[in-house]
């Protein structure tokens, strides 16, 4: 008698579809996902230690290491939308649980390599390749990830709970980002600065790439979800491009403020407030981690709030907000911890209306046989675009002393998305597409 796997063991033990099937599903998405994030955001929270060692000085300058640190980060972006395209595909065909299981290899590999980066002062340009190759490693592996990640949440919700698992991608991308955040408050607090620029900063990023064979533990073991598509129909890497064209604008167009709002409020706005208002850098990690917990908390109740009042009211509410409120409220930063930590509190508190639902529309638009891909290329381009240059643009505003310039791009790009959304048909009480 043929002994069962592991795996098949398991998806007996709570089948898909079921109670048990749905919890079992919506924590193996959870913890993958913080993991991945976690990953992704270390650069940001440890940017000028980072840049410092990796980056050659220029002379009567600081902000020049910070803004090549910043080039490779939005550079990572780029890689997001052949991320998102290629492991969408791979979802599509293969399988949610396959492409899960790559995107969080890839995170944990290029963890490892940013964390054995040799610094400039010991291998000159060396260091800056490895950095660079590794950052658009974890671009492709963060594209794939929102991509399966997402599709997984929504196809195995139950009825009207979609708008509740779908927050979780958030929750679990904002533990990650709040473990990195406070990971990297804690060593800079521990350790003296010499410490920090030399070997301190390497050390949250080989945790992450040993997590990262924790996440991908947990994920070899959960089955498919019940709203995937059959194996049988394998569409090609571009149908959902070709066939779906209105779809992928609306997805760019639903993207846009969201993912400039989300970059500024979450992982920029320490540096921001440290660039624009002399915050100290450990304030600033310290009130970003308290802000991030308020944010995470949150998501559940926003999802559960859009399955009984529709997506709309919430979009409508971020990005109407955001439009009117970015401006006066980064005025407000005056490098004191409790400013910081109450205007960053109130631009996530916007930003939820947003976050908490933002995968369960993009699944709502496409069906389920182009879904992964579909999603994955036009959301990612549009991060790309936005989201992964939001520390550049807003550093290089600096840089040329126009630090006022760049709430107003957030503001604009809010109220671009604000349009979108007044024509977003409501759809969170329709079927999911199969």
């Amino acid at each position: 008698m043929t002994r069962p796997s592991a795996t098949t063991a398991t998806e007996a033990a709570a089948p898909p579809g079921t109670p048990a099937g749905r919890r079992r599903a919506l924590a193996a998405a959870a913890i993958g996902n913080i993991v991945e994030w976690y990953d992704w955001h270390l650069s940001t929270f440890l940017a000028v230690y980072v840049a410092a060692d990796v980056f050659p000085a220029a002379a009567g300058d600081p902000l020049v290491p910070l803004l090549s640190l910043f080039a490779v980060f939005a550079a990572g972006f780029f890689m997001r939308p052949v991320g998102g395209l290629l492991l969408g595909a791979l979802a599509d065909r293969h399988g949610r649980r396959t492409a899960l299981t790559t995107a969080i290899l890839l995170m944990g590999g290029s963890s490892l390599a940013m964390a054995l980066t040799p610094g400039y002062a010991t291998a000159g340009l060396l260091g800056p390749a490895v950095l660079t190759l590794a950052r658009l490693v974890q671009g492709l592996s963060a594209g794939g990830e929102f991509t399966a990640s997402t599709t997984f949440l929504v196809e195995s919700a139950g009825p009207g709970r979609r708008g509740l698992f779908a927050s979780f991608h958030y929750l679990a991308a904002t533990a990650g980002q709040l473990l990195a955040s406070g990971t990297a408050a804690l060593l800079v607090t521990c350790l003296d600065d010499r410490a920090m620029h030399t070997w301190g900063w390497r050390l949250p990023f080989l945790l992450g790439a040993l997590l990262a064979l924790v996440g991908l533990w947990i994920r070899r073991g959960v089955a498919e979800p019940p709203g995937a598509p059959h194996r049988q129909t394998r569409p090609r890497l571009l149908d959902a491009l070709r066939d779906h064209p209105r779809q992928s604008l609306l997805i760019c167009g639903i993207t846009m403020g969201g993912t400039v709002a989300f970059y500024t409020w979450t992982s920029y706005l320490p540096t921001y407030a440290h660039l624009n208002a002399g915050t100290p850098q450990g304030t600033s990690l310290l009130a970003g981690t308290l802000s991030l917990l308020l944010f995470a908390l949150v998501q559940p109740l926003a999802g559960l709030l859009s399955d009984r009042i529709g997506r709309r009211p919430l979009l409508l509410g971020f990005a109407a907000g955001s439009a009117l409120l970015c401006v006066p409220l980064l005025k407000l930063l005056t490098g004191s911890f409790t400013s910081l930590l109450l205007v960053q509190s109130a631009g996530l508190l916007l930003l939820t209306g947003y976050t908490a639902i933002a995968a369960a529309v993009n699944a709502e638009i496409f069906p389920a046989r182009v879904r992964a891909a579909g999603i994955g290329f036009p959301y990612s381009l549009t991060v790309a675009l936005f989201g992964g240059t939001a520390p550049y643009v807003g550093t290089l505003m600096a840089h040329l002393r126009l630090p006022d310039a760049f709430p107003w791009y957030v503001a604009a790009l809010c109220g671009l998305s604000a349009l979108v959304f007044l024509r977003l048909p409501e759809t969170a009480h329709r079927p999911l597409e199969r």
